[in-house]
């Protein structure tokens, strides 16, 4: 019998609403103590009458104490409950997408707290970034091989999530074998990425919407994509006609993927690298006079934490104001944000103050966020983390 949780008076509410993480301070932990519960074991949630609510798996020593996995109490998260999930995230890409490149596992996203899964045709790379998904690796793998048949299954378990539940870091093919880098294609351009050493799963399928919309905006102009990584935006930006790309990275390895997929595209010659910090690249930029019709500001997550709120609001205004200063008279601005903590309209705010610190002009001509393989849950506002901003930048 599934040991029970029992939630505190009004703490259910929540939960009830649709939302799928019960708290550490949540727990009737006079009734139902939270040491007494098996790290990554899966309990029975009830409401503080005693009715059942649902099922999750439970990490004691985690501020997330529980996470749901079915609203059912007769179900349990096995190796049968995650192949329907599959079914169910392969139903919706099936229908978004004609190849098979995209997000096939969006965590709570896909009501499946814990687990990422993108796919590379047929080559899956996982996270279990929960011990709960941890303690069913094997299932996770048994499941994708009975929906997917993947050639290649690999764990990418290597996230700041796992550190957070102290789950060792590792990287293994788990499944096959896998000598380089995979190839994948986004919207019509081929690309060869890193899944193993790469960042996160190898690519950043999120984009893929906003970068289909700038493509259409490039033709014939110049274009900087800064943290450029492996050149998703930079690349598809030269294959959709700019004139010149020039890509900024940190990562030399990041570079020479960059020119392998510039030349996978007979585009070598439109596209450039430079490596560097991005700030000091902006201002060497600067300082040598250069200017470019399009700059992508496409960074890492400058907030981690909400008391990085101050700080990284401060980091993004400072980006955007040194972007704006390489615009010509008249340039468009791609900036995006993916933390979390970022709420969209600080990012319109840190956008509306660099446009006046350089005494311009700015036109909001699109607001993005994540791609639909990155399904939104409407009652976790976190899962809703992706903004990206169109704007026209330009003088009277």
């Amino acid at each position: 019998m599934t040991q029970a949780l029992r939630l505190k008076k009004n703490a259910d509410r929540r939960l009830k609403a649709g939302h799928l993480w019960l708290y550490s301070n949540e727990v009737d932990t006079d009734a139902t103590p939270l040491k007494g519960f098996e790290p990554g074991a899966q309990a029975l949630i009830e409401a503080p009458s005693g009715k059942p609510l649902g099922v999750a798996y439970v990490n004691p020593h985690s501020l997330i104490c529980a996470r749901v996995v079915s609203r059912d109490p007769n179900v349990r998260l096995d190796r049968s409950l995650l192949v329907h999930r599959f079914n169910q995230a392969l139903a919706l890409r099936e229908r978004l997408y004609a190849r098979p490149f995209y997000r096939l596992v969006h965590g709570e996203g896909d009501l499946l707290p814990g687990l990422i899964v993108d796919r590379f045709e047929d080559v899956v790379v996982v996270q279990l970034n929960t011990l709960g998904m941890e303690r069913l690796a094997e299932e996770v793998v048994a499941a994708l091989d009975k929906v997917l048949a993947p050639r290649v299954i690999v764990f990418k378990n290597d996230s700041s999530g796992r550190r957070q539940e102290a789950l060792e870091s590792h990287v293994e093919v788990v499944k096959g074998t896998l000598d380089g880098p995979v190839l994948l294609e986004e919207n019509g351009v081929r690309f060869t990425v890193p899944v193993l050493d790469g960042q996160k799963t190898g690519w950043f399928f999120d984009h893929r919407a906003n970068r289909a919309w700038l493509n259409g905006l490039v033709a014939g102009k110049r274009v900087l994509d800064v943290f450029s990584y492996v050149g998703g935006w930079g690349v598809q930006a030269a294959a959709h006609g700019a004139s010149e790309v020039l890509c900024v990275d940190a990562s030399a390895r990041a570079l020479e993927q960059v020119a392998e997929n510039a030349a996978l595209n007979g585009l070598h010659e439109q596209v450039a690298v430079g490596e560097g910090d991005a700030f000091e690249a902006l201002a060497a930029l600067k300082a040598e006079g250069e200017r470019f019709d399009v700059v992508i500001l496409d960074p890492p997550a400058f907030i981690k934490k909400r008391k990085d709120i101050a700080s990284g609001e401060r980091a993004y205004a400072r980006l955007n104001r040194e972007a704006m200063r390489l615009l010509g008279r008249d340039g468009l601005l791609l900036s995006a944000s993916c933390s979390m903590h970022l709420a969209p309209e600080r990012l319109v705010e840190v956008v509306r103050g660099a446009v006046r610190h350089q005494d311009r002009h700015g036109q909001i001509l699109f607001q993005g966020h994540q791609a639909p393989d990155h399904p939104v849950h409407p009652a976790i506002p976190e899962t809703a983390y992706l903004k990206a901003l169109g704007v026209r930048v330009f003088r009277d």
